[in-house]
């Protein structure tokens, strides 16, 4: 089978790797791809927003299964442009992705269909969104209604912090994506990231991970797409997964097929695990997470393919093989340029990095903002490298990733070094 990934990240590389494994895969293309992808994928360089370029190529390449695998095309509706081509493809409609693209859409969806997460107010009018806070004490939670690359929430540690960040966010900070504002409770607890596999009608669960989103070491500074990531997570045992399906996944489900928008393809939800074990929702994503995919396709054993083609037919998923899983763990560390997540200098030149795959046994590195040139690889963005291990316990694997780390010759690069810390010890 031929396979078109859309997309050049370290979510794409990790999606092109694992498939590279299946022996039902003859070739997988990749648009854009990257040097990393390009070892095991033939790479076109198409952007993923250009929706009509991607729907030419895979109207050339006529592959088996297209898979979209950054939130934005999906947002722009390609999935509805192949399909209409009659191209099976593995993402949500247009429609069904506005439980990542609009914040507000998605909140409207939980309190319609008994789904817990937080107290929340929509606003476009600075005034109207000043006054709600009295319905709270700080820390208040502000995020963007539209996609912000992982950028648009604000947790504001006082009054003043609120009022400022709601005059900023709708005054264009975020483009149009901060033209309407979302505004919750803060909730306390662990975070954690659970992902399923849906056609719509049924799911089956994949594996939990929890991720770094601050830039600084101790979980501080401010936000980012992602500064490492590790699964299994301790908090997502397998009764609060059962808890998850039952309580949120199966719920949202159902209420996206009652409102005629039957969502398909992986489902990202976003928990907060509260102290007292009770799981709420943070947030949906209609896409793998990123860095959350390098270590959940580190750890699958056999094939997901099937379960893929599944999604993106309308074939019954419930009678597809349930993935395996290693018993192993997997912890990856996030290689960004420095700067990021505020400006940067690209084209620094990186190098190391076949000696620490090579070296470290169940490494490997993950491309995420990389290119190449005369020969070398350099740097092309902000989260640049995801150097993911596998090892029999969390522990074990994050002091692999961090041999493998020190093994990169890249002066221009940082990351954090607790990358696992809540589950170090416990795993």
């Amino acid at each position: 089978m031929k396979i078109l990934i859309v997309g050049g990240g370290g979510r794409e590389h990790a999606l092109a790797w694992r498939l590279s494994k299946s022996p039902k895969v003859t070739s997988i293309v990749c648009a854009p791809g990257n040097p990393g992808m390009a070892n095991v994928a033939r790479c076109i360089p198409i952007k993923a927003e250009d929706i009509e370029g991607q729907v030419r190529l895979a109207k050339d390449e006529r592959p088996h299964l297209v898979i979209v695998g950054p939130e934005v095309p999906l947002a722009m509706g390609l999935s509805d442009q192949l399909r209409m081509a009659d191209i099976p493809v593995f993402g949500p409609s247009k429609a069904a992705a506005q439980l990542e693209s609009s914040k507000g859409f998605s909140k409207d969806l939980m309190k319609a269909c008994g789904v817990p997460t937080a107290a929340y107010g929509r606003f476009t009018e600075a005034d109207k969104a000043k006054a709600f806070l009295d319905n709270f004490s700080a820390p208040y939670v502000l995020k963007a209604d539209g996609l912000a690359a992982g950028k648009g929430v604000v947790i504001a540690e006082t009054r003043e912090e609120a009022e400022k960040s709601i005059d900023d966010m709708l005054s264009g900070q975020f483009g149009e994506s901060s033209a309407e504002l979302v505004i919750e409770e803060f909730m306390e607890g662990e975070e954690a990231s659970f992902f399923v596999l849906t056609d719509g009608h049924s799911a089956v669960p994949l594996a939990g991970a929890q991720d770094h989103k601050r830039v600084g070491e101790g979980d501080t500074g401010v936000n980012t797409g992602g500064m490492g990531a590790y699964s299994p997570a301790p908090c997502l045992d397998s009764a609060m997964q059962e808890r998850v399906m039952e309580e949120i996944v199966n719920p949202t489900i159902k209420g996206m097929r009652d409102m005629g928008i039957p969502y398909t393809g992986v489902l990202f939800v976003g928990l907060m695990i509260s102290p007292e074990g009770n799981p709420r929702v943070v947030e949906y994503n209609c896409r793998f997470g990123d860095p959350e995919c390098q270590v959940i396709m580190a750890r699958l054993k056999g094939e997901i393919l099937p379960l893929m083609l599944a999604c993106a037919t309308g074939y019954n998923l419930s009678d597809c093989k349930r993935p395996e899983r290693f018993e192993d763990a997997a912890v990856c560390v996030v290689m960004a340029t420095e700067g990021y997540p505020a400006s940067y200098e690209k084209g620094s030149v990186i190098r190391g990095l076949e000696e620490a795959e090579a070296s470290n046994e169940g490494v490997v590195v993950f491309h995420a903002g990389t290119a190449e040139r005369n020969g070398d690889i350099i740097a092309n963005g902000g989260r640049v490298l995801g150097v993911t291990a596998m090892a029999d316990t969390v522990t074990h694997a994050i002091e692999n990733a961090y041999k493998a780390v020190d093994q990169i010759d890249w002066p221009e690069g940082f990351y954090r070094r607790d990358i696992g810390w809540r589950a170090k010890g416990r795993g």
